[in-house]
Formats: structure tokens, sequence, C-alpha cells
């Protein structure tokens, strides 16, 4: 029986990556989550995340404090009876602003969150990649991936510390140049043209 043409070509196709791929290939693989977790950067845009998700957490919080306390002395007949009708008005105004309030601050949390850690792993990943890249070419590897692509390596294959020992240099580089280029904006006008004058 003959096997259908179209069969022996997928066959083909599906081997022939595998073909090209020689015994002399050497592959590297990379724990994204362990780079995230361990890694200065990660460390640091973590740290950044927890820092925005702590603050409007406190702007909520505070939101629903100022709303519970309207709502008891909406639901408190004695007190609104010493109220003038113009107060009570104005406190019910109020309780309808800071509940849009409240519903617009919980829709912005989810939102500011979801895009900070969209960004984290998107610039996390083009410094791995970096990383990953000049790895690669001191251990003249072939090719480097993701850990959570694979179902199975060799842990000689593992390459993860040395990226995060490369990611970690080129952040210490990166936040030195920040560092300069902070102080270069707080030297004030005069004194720079002093310097320069005085240089003449």
């Amino acid at each position: 029986m003959k096997i259908p043409s179209l069969i022996v070509l997928f066959v083909v196709l599906i081997a022939s990556p595998l073909l090209a791929f020689d015994s002399k290939s050497i592959m590297g693989v990379v724990n994204f989550t362990t780079c995230l977790s361990d890694s200065k950067l990660g460390k640091q845009e973590q740290q950044n995340i927890e820092n925005m998700r702590k603050q409007m957490v406190s702007i909520i919080e505070s939101t629903e404090k100022e709303l519970k306390d309207i709502s008891q002395k909406l639901e408190d007949q004695e007190y609104l009876d010493g109220l003038a009708p113009k107060a009570e008005e104005e406190m019910k105004v109020k309780y309808q602003a800071l509940s849009e309030d409240l519903m617009r601050y919980q829709n912005q949390y989810y939102q500011v969150l979801n895009q900070a850690n969209y960004k984290i792993i998107q610039n996390l990943n083009n410094h791995i990649a970096k990383a990953s890249e000049k790895i690669a070419k001191e251990k003249k590897l072939t090719l480097v991936m993701n850990k959570e692509a694979c179902f199975y390596c060799e842990p000689k294959l593992e390459i993860t510390n040395l990226v995060i020992e490369e990611m970690d240099k080129d952040f210490e580089v990166e936040e030195k140049n920040q560092k300069l280029s902070q102080n270069n904006q707080n030297i004030p006008e005069n004194v720079s043209e002093e310097s320069h004058a005085g240089q003449q």
C-alpha cells in the first residue's frame, strides 16, 4: 500500500528542521520567571508595581471610608432632621459623586495594573533577549529559548544565572547613567556658566 504524497510531504516538512539541527548545534534555556524574581531589574519593576498598587488601594479605601461615613449620616434620621434642606441635598450630591469616583477608581485600578504588568513583561523580555544574545555569542550557542516553552531540558542547558548576571551588569550601567544625567540637570545654569568662563 502506497503512502499518499501529501502525508510524505508533511513528514518531510516536519522532519527537515530536525535534520538541519545537527549534533554540533548547542542551545541554552532561560527561565523567564527566575529572571523576573531574581534580577535587579525584575525586583525593581515588581517594587514599582507594588508601590503603584498600594497608592491606588489607598485612594480606593479612602473614598470607600468617606462614602460609608456619608451613607451612615444619610440613614440617620435624627442627624438629617438637624440639617437644613440645602445641606442635606449637598450631602446626597456628594454621595453620588463619590460613588461614581469609587467606580472609576476601581476600573482604573485593574486597567493600570494590567498595563503595568504588560510593560514589565515587555521590558524584561527585551533585556533578557539582549543578555541572552551576549551569552550565546560568548558560549557559541546557536539557540536560546524560554524554558516555559520546553516540556523537558537537560540541566546543563540552563543559562538563567548567566543571563541574570549579564542583566544585572546592564542594570547597574543604566542606573549610573541615569544618576549622572540627573546630576547634570540639577547643576544651576549660573554655576555651569561660571565654570565655562573660568576655563576660558
